[in-house]
């Protein structure tokens, strides 16, 4: 285990699969209940790192990075990321750690993702936990723009593989700019916690004025953590991440209103959505996606009644990684079925 492992990690997982492996992180008991821990877009296992120990040690909780992130493996050549193949992910995670049924906690996509799996295989799913995510994306004014994402995914490939560009080399102070740049939900601490998993080190041989030449400004950091020269080799960081992954969009398959019910109808376990007060939802701008969360949330309640339960938070997007104890104490609650829960705290 390496001196960066995360509290009460107790093993490092690579699961094979067609087209390599899935990387995978545990926490807890081997004996006790599964937990499936799926990240947000273009995260990885590690963003679970600050809230599994806080949370009942008596589960066994497995965090996967997507295929394309984190650990594990690209697609193969050719093989586009749809959300249908992530969602096969999931089965065969679970086929390789033999398990018949288990829970899901799901932050953003990922709760997009698990809440296909849950409607998808309804009988293998005990327990559904959305972060900050709804169980699914639905139509809404988004039927304008579905044939231009599918487009935009098909040319961002294609021209990916044509580029055949190596992988920019950055330090990590540049790296961390970047995230922190697009993403106003991330703090620093857990930026860095991000980009432990989400990138590896490397050396080149370029040239000193080349390295200038392409603005990657290793050369002048203080930071023992940035890049580093020796020998005229430049060492820095490149991302893990699959350059084919840009936008959630382009991954996404977004669902009618009428099929979302049916669905909704299907579903035989407890479901708890967290939502964070100044989170995804509340960023939100365009009235018909606010008003499709509350259809959804309407249509969970009617359809569930006392199988469904909602609770908002104080904190942002990333609020189990920021402020996990915010979270902490109603999943634990939730897992451990010991009583309802508030809906607000």
């Amino acid at each position: 285990m390496s001196e960066n492992a995360a509290p009460g990690l107790i093993s490092e997982l690579k699961l094979a699969v067609p087209w390599g492996h899935i990387a995978a992180k545990a926490w807890g008991s081997l004996q006790g209940p599964p937990v499936l821990c799926l990240h947000g877009w273009l995260d990885n296992a590690s963003s679970f790192d600050r809230l599994i120990p806080l949370l009942p040690q008596d589960f066994y909780y497995v965090a996967m990075d997507f295929g394309g992130h984190g650990l594990s493996s690209h697609y193969s050549p050719g093989v586009p990321y749809y959300l249908q193949t992530f969602v096969s992910e999931i089965r065969r995670v679970v086929a390789a750690l033999k398990w018949n049924r288990f829970s899901i906690l799901g932050h953003s996509f990922g709760g997009v993702v698990g809440g296909m799996f849950f409607c998808t295989f309804p009988e293998m799913v005990d327990k559904l936990i959305l972060l900050d995510t709804p169980l699914f994306l639905l139509e809404s004014d988004e039927m304008e723009n579905l044939l231009t994402y599918k487009r935009r995914a098909i040319e961002h490939v294609l021209q990916v593989e044509a580029s055949q560009e190596p992988s920019h080399v950055f330090s990590l102070k540049q790296l961390l700019q970047r995230l922190l740049k697009s993403n106003s939900h991330l703090s620093e601490e857990c930026g860095e916690l991000l980009l432990q998993r989400g990138t590896t080190k490397v050396a080149t041989e370029m040239e000193f004025r080349h390295v200038a030449q392409a603005g990657l400004e290793l050369l002048n950091s203080s930071d023992p953590t940035d890049s580093t020269s020796q020998n005229g080799r430049i060492t820095g960081l490149v991302l893990n991440r699959d350059q084919r992954l840009a936008w959630a969009e382009n991954s996404i398959d977004f669902i009618s209103r009428e099929l979302c019910a049916h669905s909704i109808r299907k579903l035989q376990a407890h479901v708890l959505l967290i939502k964070a007060v100044h989170g995804y939802f509340d960023s939100r701008q365009n009235y018909s996606e606010k008003e499709s969360l509350s259809f959804m949330i309407d249509t969970m309640k009617s359809t569930l009644k006392e199988q469904f339960q909602f609770v908002e938070v104080p904190g942002n997007h990333c609020v189990h990684m920021s402020e996990p104890q915010h979270v902490a104490s109603i999943i634990s609650s939730f897992l451990q079925c010991t009583h309802m829960l508030p809906a607000q705290l």
